[in-house]
């Protein structure tokens, strides 16, 4: 009896201590979260997506509601967002947005240009690839006997024209806000079936846009690369990082009948003014801020939702959509829910300070300049931090490692615009002089009022506003030029481009280029 009475007084001392440890953690964790919040929000940041999600706007004016825009998401989502179940959708639901230059994915990839590998699309490849199909398949028109290659893809994607022309109509509307579920308890289920659609009519409309170059219809080219900046657009406010993906691959996309234009010299002055004007709204690098603070806020979001679910599978759930199932041990999961909740305060703090203190820093909006160095330790540094077990460090191991590649996209995103518009004012030069200027500085201010610099270490010169650190260039001995940013690993190569074995550009080796073929 004694021996028992001395057990249970052990024990209720040992429940008292784990209480007081408890109690000790949660104060600890939420003073700690607390006061990194209210000195970060006396700065004007903001921890939840409130802030963040794009305010509403009438449905008559916006351009994701449009007819032909909703049968983009309109078989999934109903038009204020809410998530369709299978046996309520409507089986005869046509999308009209889900275009493609070919049947099944059998692309002809031969054909396809790529102008960050200096290779201009062949469209007699194309040509073939549709009256082939033809033989077996109606799925695109085409002639009886063979026209121009430009000819027979413009008719073969001519399919999709009036779908295009309506979405060039409901591109005049001045707002675009998709009806997602930002309401959403987690903010990782929320659906985004637009991106694809519209990542879809981007490639369509590329393909339009070189065929008219060839057939001399510069016009419509160039309202076909205006409307795919439209599409662009039309996702800008959305506070989700794939979202801000999708547009750095519809920009790439869009550069290439930009460029073969340019190659060509199909553009008239007029043309690359308007041009030059489209490509001056983007800023990749204020987006990859807007991204960052989005992307901490839904961090936050999923930790909150997990805290609140008490469920291992939820925990699978979200490591299941981050791919990073394989870092999830059971010990992590169990810590997470059985620890004190001070442990889940602490790893709010901790990702956001990640972001605070080692991402937001890589980028500087007002200078315009990207530090892949900054990156680089940002990267280091999660890797180590996150290297030891540590309570709940799985999450940061969940969240956070796409963040350097992901910085990498925007700050070439932005090198390729700024790329662009020089390559403009250089055509433009050209039109004028009959031949390219020894030197950028001839450029000012009559084909461009400032020369961006290069963003990769780019600092701006006092008083001129022009660059310490300019975008290299030469003329060439063709009569072309060479025009490139220094890179990711920030060394001048020369303006050499560095491929990989599959023939993709190596966006961490050499010089981010812009030339032409020679011929």
């Amino acid at each position: 009896m004694k021996a028992l009475k001395w057990l249970l007084i052990v024990l209720a001392g040992l429940i008292v201590l784990a209480a007081l440890f408890y109690a000790e953690e949660d104060w600890r964790g939420k003073r700690a979260w607390e006061k990194f919040k209210h000195e970060w929000e006396a700065k004007g940041e903001r921890f939840d997506l409130t802030g963040l999600i794009p305010p509403p706007v009438p449905d008559d004016q916006n351009f994701a509601m449009t007819p032909v825009v909703f049968t983009s998401y309109g078989s999934i989502l109903t038009r204020d967002g809410k998530f369709i179940p299978d046996k309520d959708r409507d089986t005869n639901f046509i999308n009209r947005l889900s275009m493609s230059v070919v049947l099944d994915d059998e692309s002809p990839t031969n054909g396809t240009g790529n102008w960050l590998t200096v290779k201009t699309s062949d469209l007699k490849v194309w040509q073939n690839y549709y009256r082939t199909l033809a033989a077996t398949n109606d799925e695109f028109p085409v002639t009886a006997q063979p026209q121009t290659p430009a000819a027979d893809v413009l008719l073969a994607l001519s399919k999709y024209d009036s779908t295009v022309e309506e979405l060039r109509q409901a591109g005049q509307l001045p707002y675009s806000r998709f009806p997602l579920d930002y309401d959403s308890k987690n903010p990782a289920i929320i659906l985004l079936p637009h991106l694809a659609n519209l990542r879809g009519c981007t490639r369509v409309l590329q393909l339009r846009a070189i065929a008219e170059l060839q057939c001399s219809q510069n016009e419509k080219a160039l309202n076909d690369i205006k409307l795919m900046f439209r599409l662009s657009e039309s996702i800008r406010t959305e506070p989700i990082l794939i979202s801000q993906l999708v547009r750095i691959a519809i920009l790439q996309i869009a550069l290439q009948p930009v460029w073969e234009g340019l190659a060509s010299h199909k553009w008239s002055d007029e043309q690359l003014v308007i041009l030059d004007t489209e490509l001056a709204k983007l800023d990749f690098l204020a987006d990859y801020e807007f991204s960052m603070r989005a992307e901490r806020a839904f961090d936050i979001g999923i930790i909150e939702y997990l805290r609140h679910q008490n469920s291992i599978q939820e925990v699978r759930k979200i490591s299941q959509m981050s791919r990073d199932e394989s870092g999830i041990k059971p010990r992590d999961v169990i810590i997470f829910y059985l620890g004190p909740s001070g442990w889940i305060d602490q790893r709010e703090l901790r990702i956001s300070r990640f972001f605070a203190h080692w991402y937001f820093p890589v980028a500087n909006v007002d200078l315009q300049i990207f530090s892949p160095a900054a990156v680089r330790n940002a990267d280091e540094t999660l890797r180590v931090e996150t290297g030891n077990f540590q309570r709940g460090d799985f999450l940061e191991r969940l969240l956070l490692p796409a963040l350097g590649a992901a910085a990498k996209k925007f700050a070439f995103a932005q090198n390729s615009v700024n790329l662009a518009r020089m390559a403009c004012a250089l055509e433009r030069y050209r039109l004028a002089h009959g031949e390219y200027p020894e030197t950028l500085d001839a450029l000012v201010p009559q084909f461009i009022e400032k020369l961006p610099h290069d963003i990769i270490g780019g600092q701006p010169s006092q008083g001129s506003g022009s660059a310490s650190q300019p975008l290299h260039y030469r003329r060439t001995a063709d009569g072309k030029f060479l025009l490139y940013s220094v890179g990711w690993n920030e060394t001048d190569d020369g303006g050499q481009v560095v491929l990989k074995e599959d023939g993709t550009v190596d966006r961490d080796k050499g010089d981010w280029v812009w030339q032409y073929p020679t011929k």
